[in-house]
């Protein structure tokens, strides 16, 4: 922990008072105390204790996940988290609801690196964009309820994106855990199935929304 400090300012005011018969030098000191500011570097995030979970759903069931960050970072300044900035490393999405082949090829398909050059696009497309990121734009504390919104780049989109979570900070780690929170995917262009860009669907459709729990440790 870094601790800046500034140096105690002393200010001397001299006055001078003539008499008839003799002069008379007073000298005035005042000091003025100063405090002391903690700044902490920033906390590296630990990407092997972080994750995000996602959960997918649709008519005829949900489909759930992970996706591993692949980078990032606290800002953190008087034990209060103040910034950070996340890479999502979108080659890493996987499927933990399903098993075998259907495992792999509904994470070829949300990937787009399947052998069918149509369904490239369909989803995230990660040879084109094999990451996202996220930055904190601020963390609001409400009554002891933290509030983080942010810019949420995919595909090259940037939007915002707000949400609650439990943040906990010590002198050697941050721990951020977000309750469920949902974007809805069309926002970055993702728009395989979805009802409000495809009018021919029927009942053959993905929802919009995807729910996401972000889980974040970082240390020094």
């Amino acid at each position: 922990m870094k601790k800046t400090f500034i140096a105690l300012a002393v200010v001397s005011f001299i006055s001078f008072t003539s008499c008839k018969k003799e002069n008379q030098n007073e000298t005035t000191t005042e000091t003025m105390e100063v405090t002391e500011v903690e700044i902490n570097p920033n906390f590296t995030v630990d990407t092997e204790n972080s994750i995000i979970n996602w959960t997918g759903a649709k008519p005829t069931g949900t489909h759930t996940g992970t996706i591993s960050l692949k980078e990032g970072s606290f800002e953190v300044a008087d034990g209060k988290v103040t910034g950070g900035e996340f890479t999502i490393d979108m080659n890493s999405i996987n499927v933990t609801d399903l098993e075998g082949d259907d495992k792999a090829s509904l994470e070829g398909h949300l990937k787009g690196t399947g052998e069918d050059a149509e369904k490239v696009d369909h989803f995230f497309n990660v040879n084109a964009h094999p990451t996202s990121n996220f930055k904190i734009v601020t963390v609001d504390n409400v009554n002891g309820a933290y509030f983080i919104k942010g810019i949420l780049t995919m595909k090259g989109i940037s939007k915002p994106v707000d949400f609650p979570a439990e943040i906990m900070v010590t002198d050697d780690t941050v721990t951020l855990t977000s309750d469920p929170f949902k974007i809805n995917r069309t926002t970055w262009g993702v728009n395989y199935g979805s009802k409000s860009v495809f009018d021919d669907l029927k009942d053959k459709f993905i929802n919009d929304d995807i729910e996401l729990v972000v889980k974040v440790k970082a240390t020094k």
